[in-house]
């Protein structure tokens, strides 16, 4: 799991010139889990770079998004839903999400729509409450889950919620307003030259994100208490030698991580099926992501308390403390 060092990544690029005015910096979405801060992410990007599903805490690591616009470049931190957390995997993504607040230049605070505001959602309110440094902006997500009258009305909730520097509705599915998210996260980036080259939608190694394609096509399908303990780690990527023209393929082994063989079972299915699902849902989008055909080999493989172990975390790549 990476740390966020994001003076590390403010050094600007040797670029011939950039428009008087140009900003260019950092902000980060924060909230409870499943409340569309990826998908949100995905729809200001203009394409898939974080990992999505209707299963809570599918977000896991801090991913960064670059928004390239005429007047500004923006790159958006996607962190882990913030909760109380159960296990040390939990603790070490709670201290990520709270390392990236005081880091970024704005900060986005995802409220869904088409939900009542909860406790979840006020705890991260008055955590929210000591960032007086850093702008807030409230974004009712999931607008097009929910009536006129009932987005009218959460606004309202969550003007009393706290002190907001504005509230934004907005719809990633719909695209209502995600232009307009953009706009108000812009403004409050700090003048100065781009930090990424135009082309670059993310800075997230390839291993990382087949990987990530890999743990979300597990996530479907399965027992609501499964996809937490799921961890993939890519072991091998490298493409198949002596191939002809225009038929070059990528060879890539996986092993998807659980913590207990019942869990195992689970993942495999009856004679293998549900692991072949996975294996062909997940090829299709890595084959998309890297503009070349695949050979996935998938291994699942029992880690043992996983997430309460601070070696397996290690192992599993979420070994950077924060």
């Amino acid at each position: 799991m990476d740390d966020l060092d994001l003076d590390k990544l403010r050094t600007p690029l040797e670029m011939p010139s950039y428009p008087e005015g140009f900003r260019s910096g950092f902000a980060c979405f924060v909230g409870r889990p499943n409340v569309g801060k990826s998908t949100l992410m995905n729809a200001l990007v203009g394409q898939k770079v974080a990992i999505t599903s209707t299963r809570p805490q599918t977000t896991r690591r801090t991913v960064r998004g670059i928004v390239h616009r005429d007047d500004a470049q923006l790159i958006i931190v996607d962190t882990p839903g913030l909760h109380k957390p159960r296990t040390l995997l939990g603790e070490r993504l709670d201290s990520l999400v709270r390392s990236t607040l005081v880091e970024v230049d704005a900060i986005g605070f995802c409220i869904p729509a088409d939900e009542p505001i909860g406790r979840g959602d006020t705890y991260i309110a008055r955590e929210l409450a000591a960032q007086r440094d850093t702008p807030v902006i409230a974004l009712v997500t999931k607008t097009d889950r929910a009536d006129k009258a009932a987005v009218a009305e959460q606004l309202m909730a969550v003007e009393r919620l706290g002190e907001w520097a504005d509230i934004v509705p907005v719809s990633a599915e719909s695209g209502f307003q995600v232009d307009t998210v953009a706009d108000v996260l812009c403004e409050r980036l700090p003048e100065g030259p781009p930090l990424y080259p135009g082309g670059d939608l993310t800075d997230e190694p390839e291993e990382m994100l087949v990987a990530e394609l890999i743990r979300e096509a597990s996530l479907e399908g399965v027992r609501d208490e499964l996809p937490h303990s799921i961890a993939v780690v890519v072991e091998e990527m490298l493409p198949r030698q002596e191939t002809r023209e225009g038929r070059e393929m990528i060879d890539i082994y996986a092993s998807l991580y659980v913590e207990r063989p019942s869990q195992k079972a689970i993942v495999i299915g009856a004679k293998g099926a549900r692991l072949r699902e996975v294996g062909s849902a997940a090829r299709r989008h890595i084959e998309g992501l890297l503009g070349a055909r695949v050979y996935l080999d998938l291994r699942v493989r029992v880690a043992k308390d996983w997430q309460r172990d601070p070696k397996q975390l290690r192992r599993l790549g979420f070994d950077q403390q924060t």
